[in-house]
């Protein structure tokens, strides 16, 4: 490979998934390295007075400070929109700065937002708190029942916002159906694939628009760095995202840029491979956690009401699935019975990782927020890491047994 071959689209749209997560966006300095270069700077200099003034006014390609463009960074931004099937991607500090960016960037006061129950504490907060204090009006529905997308329609409805499947109650939104409304009326549609990530589900397949993602998950995967990406046509990332991202700066570090770059390239390996270890987890568990009286929230079982869509739009449902066992005392005795799983909040990790939603990814929702979205005081949510199954069903065992289940 030529060493500007990963950055040109004539040559790298043609590879195959697999090929683009190692060799999209690759760009070789003259030392001709094999691992991708860091550059770690702030400003960057020019030869002679015209080449800066062309960058600034556009007219000529080439950096100008790391706010705007870094070559590590626009690496990592070209492999993403490789494997997302978009013509760009602009990436950001982390995940809620992605969804912020891709919600403020082109909402203003006197538009309408529709936006999904289900969803991630801190993307609630931006639609419940946030939106509303710049005059941005906000309607939240059961992202799961298509007629309530269609009768939250206003005539100054602007985004469709929703996760899918969403965190933490693994509710599934048909993209397609919701794409195609959106596009009717005129609605751009911001879609959350952070439990998915591109090599699991293409939102853009089925029409979504902008796909925003928490690259610290299953991208990284390995509990190291926050990130953040937003990926969308390239008329709207200039045109739309980038006056917005140049004047606040939500602007990702080239060393945590250069980490998830690396992370890509065992992306497809390790989401499969932990999506197949999630689904024998989960078969293992129900039973004894219906017989219990709790449910399995899961869209790799066919237990699950969109267990049908789920498999229709995605390769495979991921490492992440809840379980509600009813009480928080039996939730919490799980989780202190643990030996080998984790106790913790993040998820698309290699270590299998659960935590308690309802104290603590959505503990500052309110208690009836919570029992809307359907976050339960037993509700557990469960990130399936690459241990050996064996080892982890053995820890489930025993923790269940532990609680009395």
């Amino acid at each position: 490979m030529k060493k500007t071959t990963g950055m040109d689209r004539a040559a790298t749209r043609k590879w195959r998934p697999a090929t683009q997560a190692v060799r999209g966006g690759t760009w070789r300095s003259e030392h001709g390295e094999t691992s991708e270069a860091m550059f770690l700077t702030s400003g960057y200099t020019y030869d002679d007075a015209q080449t800066v003034a062309d960058r600034f006014a556009g007219d000529a390609q080439g950096m100008t400070y790391s706010r705007l463009q870094n070559p590590t960074v626009a690496m990592l931004e070209e492999r993403i929109a490789l494997l997302e099937g978009a013509e760009a991607c602009r990436t950001q500090a982390s995940g809620m700065a992605a969804m912020t960016a891709s919600l403020l960037c082109q909402l203003s006061a006197g538009d309408h937002c529709v936006a999904a129950r289900a969803a991630f504490g801190s993307c609630r907060w931006l639609v419940d708190n946030l939106l509303p204090r710049f005059g941005i009006e906000t309607t939240v529905i059961d992202s799961a029942d298509n007629a309530q997308w269609e009768a939250a329609i206003r005539p100054n409805t602007k985004v469709f916002f929703f996760e899918t499947p969403a965190n933490p109650t693994l509710d599934v939104v048909d993209l397609k159906y919701v794409c195609d409304l959106a596009k009717a009326h005129g609605i751009t549609t911001v879609v959350d694939n952070a439990f998915a990530s591109p090599v699991l589900q293409r939102p853009m397949e089925f029409g979504a628009d902008v796909v925003a993602y928490s690259a610290t998950k299953l991208m990284d995967g390995q509990g190291r760095v926050l990130a953040g990406a937003i990926c969308g046509s390239e008329e709207w990332i200039t045109e739309t995202l980038m006056p917005f991202q140049r004047n606040t700066g939500p602007t990702i570090s080239p060393f945590n840029a250069w980490v998830v770059h690396k992370g890509l390239e065992t992306l497809r390996l390790r989401a499969h491979e932990q999506s197949r270890s999630a689904v024998t987890l989960g078969e293992f568990l129900e039973p004894r956690i219906v017989k219990a009286g709790g449910e399995m929230r899961h869209p790799g079982l066919p237990s699950h009401p969109a267990h049908h869509i789920a498999i229709k739009q995605m390769e495979a449902t991921g490492p992440i699935f809840a379980f509600d066992v009813k009480t928080r005392a039996r939730a919490f005795a799980i989780l202190d019975a643990m030996e080998l799983i984790d106790i913790s909040n993040n998820i698309g990790d290699t270590r299998s990782l659960m935590c308690h939603p309802a104290s603590t990814t959505h503990a500052n929702m309110g208690e009836g927020a919570r029992e809307a979205m359907g976050v339960t005081e037993g509700l557990l949510r469960i990130n399936v890491g690459l241990e050996d199954i064996a080892d982890l069903t053995e820890d489930m065992d025993r923790s269940l047994s532990a609680a009395g289940l």
